[in-house]
Protein backbone atom coordinates (compact mmCIF):
# COMPACT_ATOMS: atom_id res chain seq x y z
CA UNK A 1 0.00 0.00 0.00
CA UNK A 2 2.83 2.45 0.64
CA UNK A 3 3.94 1.97 -3.14
CA UNK A 4 0.98 2.79 -4.15
CA UNK A 5 0.41 5.70 -2.04
CA UNK A 6 3.65 6.98 -3.10
CA UNK A 7 2.80 6.57 -6.92
CA UNK A 8 -0.23 8.61 -6.21
CA UNK A 9 1.55 11.44 -4.29
CA UNK A 10 4.25 11.68 -6.83
CA UNK A 11 1.76 11.23 -10.07
CA UNK A 12 -1.38 11.82 -8.73
CA UNK A 13 -2.67 8.82 -10.61
CA UNK A 14 -3.15 5.10 -9.36
CA UNK A 15 -1.77 1.94 -9.81
CA UNK A 16 -2.88 -1.67 -9.80
CA UNK A 17 0.03 -4.26 -8.19
CA UNK A 18 0.26 -7.76 -8.54
CA UNK A 19 2.38 -10.11 -5.90
CA UNK A 20 3.25 -13.10 -7.61
CA UNK A 21 5.90 -15.82 -8.03
CA UNK A 22 7.30 -14.63 -11.59
CA UNK A 23 6.83 -11.90 -13.83
CA UNK A 24 4.38 -13.89 -15.77
CA UNK A 25 1.68 -14.04 -12.85
CA UNK A 26 2.26 -10.88 -11.56
CA UNK A 27 2.03 -8.89 -15.18
CA UNK A 28 -1.39 -10.97 -15.17
CA UNK A 29 -2.52 -9.81 -11.72
CA UNK A 30 -1.44 -6.49 -12.62
CA UNK A 31 -4.80 -6.59 -14.64
CA UNK A 32 -7.30 -8.54 -12.88
CA UNK A 33 -8.62 -5.52 -10.47
CA UNK A 34 -7.61 -2.20 -12.46
CA UNK A 35 -8.22 0.55 -11.34
CA UNK A 36 -5.99 0.91 -8.14
CA UNK A 37 -5.70 -2.50 -7.54
CA UNK A 38 -4.13 -5.11 -5.37
CA UNK A 39 -3.83 -8.77 -6.43
CA UNK A 40 -1.99 -11.38 -4.71
CA UNK A 41 -1.23 -14.89 -6.95
CA UNK A 42 0.23 -18.09 -5.83
CA UNK A 43 0.73 -21.44 -7.85
CA UNK A 44 -2.27 -22.69 -6.03
CA UNK A 45 -4.37 -20.10 -7.46
CA UNK A 46 -3.79 -21.25 -11.06
CA UNK A 47 -6.53 -23.48 -11.75
CA UNK A 48 -8.97 -21.00 -10.37
CA UNK A 49 -7.58 -17.60 -11.36
CA UNK A 50 -5.61 -17.79 -14.22
CA UNK A 51 -7.39 -20.40 -16.18
CA UNK A 52 -10.38 -19.47 -16.98
CA UNK A 53 -8.85 -15.83 -18.76
CA UNK A 54 -9.12 -15.33 -22.31
CA UNK A 55 -5.82 -16.50 -23.38
CA UNK A 56 -4.74 -12.80 -24.99
CA UNK A 57 -4.44 -12.29 -21.43
CA UNK A 58 -1.16 -13.10 -21.37
CA UNK A 59 1.87 -11.07 -22.00
CA UNK A 60 3.22 -12.59 -25.03
CA UNK A 61 0.06 -13.71 -27.03
CA UNK A 62 -0.43 -11.30 -29.91
CA UNK A 63 -3.77 -10.94 -31.61
CA UNK A 64 -2.28 -13.11 -34.68
CA UNK A 65 -1.54 -16.15 -32.16
CA UNK A 66 -4.76 -15.53 -30.38
CA UNK A 67 -6.38 -16.07 -33.78
CA UNK A 68 -4.59 -19.14 -34.33
CA UNK A 69 -5.42 -20.17 -31.33
CA UNK A 70 -9.00 -19.95 -31.79
CA UNK A 71 -9.16 -21.44 -34.67
CA UNK A 72 -8.29 -24.90 -33.31
CA UNK A 73 -10.66 -24.31 -30.60
CA UNK A 74 -8.36 -22.56 -27.75
CA UNK A 75 -9.43 -19.84 -26.24
CA UNK A 76 -8.76 -19.79 -22.52
CA UNK A 77 -5.31 -20.39 -21.05
CA UNK A 78 -6.88 -23.16 -19.53
CA UNK A 79 -7.05 -24.44 -22.67
CA UNK A 80 -3.74 -24.47 -23.54
CA UNK A 81 -2.57 -26.19 -20.59
CA UNK A 82 -5.05 -29.11 -21.61
CA UNK A 83 -3.87 -29.16 -24.78
CA UNK A 84 -2.12 -31.76 -26.61
CA UNK A 85 1.88 -31.06 -27.18
CA UNK A 86 2.33 -31.96 -30.47
CA UNK A 87 -1.30 -30.04 -31.77
CA UNK A 88 0.56 -26.81 -30.91
CA UNK A 89 4.08 -27.51 -32.25
CA UNK A 90 1.77 -28.54 -35.49
CA UNK A 91 0.50 -24.79 -35.61
CA UNK A 92 3.25 -22.89 -33.62
CA UNK A 93 6.22 -24.70 -34.07
CA UNK A 94 8.50 -26.40 -31.03
CA UNK A 95 9.84 -23.15 -29.38
CA UNK A 96 6.56 -21.70 -29.29
CA UNK A 97 4.95 -24.27 -28.20
CA UNK A 98 6.66 -25.15 -25.74
CA UNK A 99 6.43 -21.57 -24.52
CA UNK A 100 3.22 -21.68 -24.70
CA UNK A 101 2.84 -25.05 -22.27
CA UNK A 102 5.50 -23.48 -19.77
CA UNK A 103 3.46 -20.40 -19.66
CA UNK A 104 -0.20 -22.01 -19.00
CA UNK A 105 1.45 -24.11 -16.10
CA UNK A 106 2.49 -20.12 -14.77
CA UNK A 107 6.06 -21.32 -15.33
CA UNK A 108 8.37 -18.11 -15.99
CA UNK A 109 11.92 -18.70 -14.71
CA UNK A 110 13.04 -14.79 -15.84
CA UNK A 111 14.94 -13.09 -13.72
CA UNK A 112 13.75 -9.66 -12.28
CA UNK A 113 16.26 -6.92 -13.33
CA UNK A 114 15.17 -3.78 -11.42
CA UNK A 115 17.96 -1.17 -13.09
CA UNK A 116 19.27 -1.06 -16.38
CA UNK A 117 21.39 1.54 -18.14
CA UNK A 118 19.75 2.98 -21.40
CA UNK A 119 20.53 2.79 -24.49
CA UNK A 120 19.16 5.73 -26.25
CA UNK A 121 17.14 8.49 -25.25
CA UNK A 122 14.64 10.48 -27.64
CA UNK A 123 11.78 12.55 -28.26
CA UNK A 124 9.32 13.01 -31.12
CA UNK A 125 6.11 15.03 -31.98
CA UNK A 126 3.06 14.27 -34.20
CA UNK A 127 1.38 17.77 -35.93
CA UNK A 128 -2.20 18.07 -35.84
CA UNK A 129 -1.57 18.78 -39.34
CA UNK A 130 0.75 17.46 -42.07
CA UNK A 131 3.17 20.27 -42.12
CA UNK A 132 4.57 21.35 -45.97
CA UNK A 133 8.13 21.55 -45.87
CA UNK A 134 8.53 24.97 -47.40
CA UNK A 135 5.49 26.73 -46.01
CA UNK A 136 5.45 25.52 -42.48
CA UNK A 137 9.41 26.00 -42.38
CA UNK A 138 8.88 28.65 -39.39
CA UNK A 139 6.87 25.47 -37.53
CA UNK A 140 8.99 22.93 -38.43
CA UNK A 141 12.25 24.70 -37.35
CA UNK A 142 11.60 25.34 -33.78
CA UNK A 143 9.36 22.37 -33.16
CA UNK A 144 13.10 20.51 -34.17
CA UNK A 145 15.02 22.58 -31.71
CA UNK A 146 12.71 22.24 -29.55
CA UNK A 147 12.92 18.26 -29.64
CA UNK A 148 16.71 18.49 -29.67
CA UNK A 149 16.76 20.55 -26.26
CA UNK A 150 14.48 18.56 -25.00
CA UNK A 151 16.67 15.00 -25.78
CA UNK A 152 19.53 17.07 -24.29
CA UNK A 153 17.97 18.11 -20.68
CA UNK A 154 16.98 14.79 -20.58
CA UNK A 155 20.80 13.38 -21.27
CA UNK A 156 22.02 16.11 -19.15
CA UNK A 157 19.79 14.81 -16.07
CA UNK A 158 20.28 11.30 -16.09
CA UNK A 159 24.29 12.23 -16.90
CA UNK A 160 24.52 10.76 -20.21
CA UNK A 161 25.91 11.91 -23.81
CA UNK A 162 25.42 9.82 -26.83
CA UNK A 163 27.95 9.28 -29.52
CA UNK A 164 25.24 8.44 -32.29
CA UNK A 165 22.24 11.27 -33.21
CA UNK A 166 19.19 10.10 -35.00
CA UNK A 167 16.40 11.85 -37.08
CA UNK A 168 13.24 10.12 -37.89
CA UNK A 169 10.77 11.91 -40.08
CA UNK A 170 7.27 10.61 -40.85
CA UNK A 171 5.54 11.73 -44.35
CA UNK A 172 1.88 11.88 -44.91
CA UNK A 173 1.93 8.73 -46.75
CA UNK A 174 3.13 7.27 -43.10
CA UNK A 175 6.48 6.30 -45.15
CA UNK A 176 9.26 6.89 -42.25
CA UNK A 177 12.42 7.61 -42.74
CA UNK A 178 15.28 7.38 -40.53
CA UNK A 179 19.08 9.01 -40.48
CA UNK A 180 21.83 8.62 -38.20
CA UNK A 181 25.10 10.35 -37.56
CA UNK A 182 28.30 9.15 -35.87
CA UNK A 183 30.17 11.24 -33.79
CA UNK A 184 33.51 11.07 -33.21
CA UNK A 185 32.98 11.86 -29.35
CA UNK A 186 29.95 11.69 -27.22
CA UNK A 187 26.92 14.73 -27.09
CA UNK A 188 24.71 15.72 -24.08
CA UNK A 189 24.15 19.45 -25.50
CA UNK A 190 21.36 21.24 -27.63
CA UNK A 191 23.92 22.86 -30.06
CA UNK A 192 25.52 19.60 -30.75
CA UNK A 193 22.61 17.26 -31.33
CA UNK A 194 21.24 20.23 -33.02
CA UNK A 195 24.06 20.75 -35.90
CA UNK A 196 24.20 16.71 -35.79
CA UNK A 197 20.20 16.49 -37.04
CA UNK A 198 20.75 19.22 -39.16
CA UNK A 199 23.87 17.09 -41.25
CA UNK A 200 20.60 13.84 -41.15
CA UNK A 201 18.29 16.29 -42.43
CA UNK A 202 20.23 16.70 -45.73
CA UNK A 203 20.71 13.11 -46.46
CA UNK A 204 16.64 13.14 -46.62
CA UNK A 205 14.58 13.97 -49.52
CA UNK A 206 11.83 15.99 -48.89
CA UNK A 207 9.20 16.18 -51.03
CA UNK A 208 6.00 15.65 -48.77
CA UNK A 209 4.09 17.36 -46.50
CA UNK A 210 5.83 15.70 -42.70
CA UNK A 211 3.56 13.97 -40.21
CA UNK A 212 6.00 13.47 -37.57
CA UNK A 213 9.93 14.37 -36.02
CA UNK A 214 11.66 12.66 -33.91
CA UNK A 215 15.09 13.34 -32.48
CA UNK A 216 17.13 10.44 -30.86
CA UNK A 217 20.68 10.17 -29.59
CA UNK A 218 22.14 7.03 -28.88
CA UNK A 219 25.34 4.92 -27.96
CA UNK A 220 25.51 5.98 -24.81
CA UNK A 221 27.86 6.30 -21.86
CA UNK A 222 28.18 8.19 -18.65
CA UNK A 223 28.90 12.34 -19.74
CA UNK A 224 32.07 13.82 -18.78
CA UNK A 225 31.98 16.95 -16.80
CA UNK A 226 32.27 19.00 -20.00
CA UNK A 227 29.55 17.28 -22.10
CA UNK A 228 27.03 19.96 -21.12
CA UNK A 229 29.01 22.69 -22.22
CA UNK A 230 26.85 25.63 -23.64
CA UNK A 231 27.40 26.29 -27.10
CA UNK A 232 25.59 28.35 -30.18
CA UNK A 233 22.63 26.65 -31.39
CA UNK A 234 21.89 26.53 -35.14
CA UNK A 235 18.70 28.79 -35.58
CA UNK A 236 18.12 27.30 -39.39
CA UNK A 237 17.67 23.95 -40.96
CA UNK A 238 17.11 23.11 -44.22
CA UNK A 239 13.74 22.36 -44.79
CA UNK A 240 13.63 23.61 -48.22
CA UNK A 241 15.95 22.00 -49.64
Amino acid sequence: MRIKAAVRQATNLTCSIAIAPNKLLAKIGSEMDKPDGLTLLTMADLEARIWPLAAKKVNGIGPRANDRLASIGIVTVGGIAAADPARLQEHFGRTYAEWLARIARGIDDRVVVVSSEPKSMSRETTFERDMHVARDRAILTPVLTGLCERVAGDLQRKGYAGRTVGLKIKFADFKIVTRDLSLADPVADTAAIRRAVGECLKRVTLDRRIRLIGVRVGSLEPAADDASSVAPVQRELPFDS
